[in-house]
């Protein structure tokens, strides 16, 4: 079992972090993030992104933690929050809720702090028991056994917390690049391990703020839970070999690379949605007289879309609210389903995108003059 010995981020020497591989692998991950920074600020309707991505990150980051759950469940949740649902969706919901408080507290102060974090592990766990006080949590493997012991004192817990505080605000205490700091912040606050419980998601949430907050996203639409996913065993290898090892340059790399990964999945998928958005606005405009840019709007903010929606985003009544989607269903951009005594229309465009399928436009490709706009 490895004993906590840890040390405040600063005393590290940026100069570990110049080496060819690490420059190689930031490099590329600027050129990524940079390209879709400048995607997403050439998208007027933001919040589509925001929406449908954010939920998939929720989805992927619970998913670290073995909190399993599907589209289905999660866009249900979304159109009926009262439906019985499973825990794990629930959990899901509340990763996003966290997210979108801790976006405001950071657009709100500009800063990172402590109390920030102790407010979003509050509202993943809807629970206030705050940071540990207690002996006794430790890290263990898939076998059970116990592969790391975090710092246990109370004052340890602070005093490094407050560190962390620094190296987040402070540049001249750590000269390097902010995705190199972003990968130690990481490492270290899941090392800190603060909390009895949700410390992996906080930490994720964690990343996705200090981006925003160094001007790297304007809006929260690099999502680095996916790639974690995709390599779980790697993800606590390498940590763990920080700690055991001293590895620190192959985490940045590593996390660098994830980076990379995102930013352009993120690239590809929010192409994907404004070319389905577009295609479908265009038709839904040739062929009936009641389109409007609200409505589409609606229909790409809502996967699954409802009567309710429609007559809230819209103004209109019910009964016209109804004949709308049944519109839609007709001509194949929606496809209407029943909970309950309710019915539901799904965006079957939108729903292949992000369940990763092949999205095959439902309408001919407008003019690449074009933008998603009124």
């Amino acid at each position: 079992m490895v004993m906590s010995q840890l040390r405040p981020l600063q005393d590290l020497d940026p100069a570990r972090f110049e080496t060819p591989e690490v420059l190689r692998a930031l490099a590329l991950a600027s050129r990524s993030l940079a390209e879709l920074k400048g995607l997403s600020r050439s998208i007027p309707n933001q919040g589509i992104i925001i929406n449908t991505l954010g939920i998939q990150e929720a989805k992927d980051s619970s998913e670290i933690e073995n909190i399993v759950t599907t589209h289905d469940e999660l866009y249900k949740e979304d159109s009926f929050p009262d439906h019985v649902r499973s825990a794990a969706t629930k959990e899901v919901y509340r990763y996003r809720e966290a997210l979108r408080l801790g976006l405001s507290m950071v657009a709100s102060d500009g800063i990172i702090t402590i109390n920030h974090l102790v407010a979003i592990q509050s509202e993943l766990l809807r629970s206030a028991t705050g940071i540990r006080t207690m002996p006794g949590t430790n890290l263990v493997n898939s076998d059970g056994r116990v592969v790391y012991e975090p710092p246990q004192d109370h004052a340890e817990i602070l005093g490094l917390l407050h560190d962390l505080e620094k190296f987040i605000h402070v540049e001249e205490l750590f000269a390097a690049d902010p995705l190199v700091k972003m990968s130690l912040l990481h490492h270290q606050f899941e090392s800190i391990h603060p909390f009895y419980d949700g410390n992996g998601r906080t930490g994720r949430i964690l990343n996705v703020l200090y981006l925003v907050k160094e001007n790297l996203l304007e809006i929260p639409v690099l999502y680095l839970s996916r790639p974690l996913v995709r390599n779980k065993a790697e993800y606590y290898r390498r940590l763990q070999a920080v700690r055991e090892t001293d590895e620190w340059e192959n985490w940045v790399i590593f996390m660098l690379r994830a980076v990379e990964e995102s930013a352009r999945d993120a690239v590809r998928v929010t192409g994907l949605i404004g070319g389905a958005f577009l295609a479908i606005k265009h038709q839904v405009r040739s062929e009936f007289k009641f389109y409007s840019h609200d409505l589409v709007n609606t229909l790409f903010s809502h996967p699954y879309t409802k009567v309710e929606f429609l007559v809230q985003d819209l103004g209109v009544t019910r009964l016209t609210a109804t004949r709308y989607l049944e519109e839609l269903t007709r001509l194949g951009i929606l496809q209407k389903h029943r909970s309950g005594k309710s019915n539901y229309y799904v965006n079957k465009a939108l729903m292949k995108i992000l369940a990763g399928a092949a999205m095959r436009s439902p309408a001919e490709p407008p003019s690449t003059t074009d933008s998603i706009g009124p």
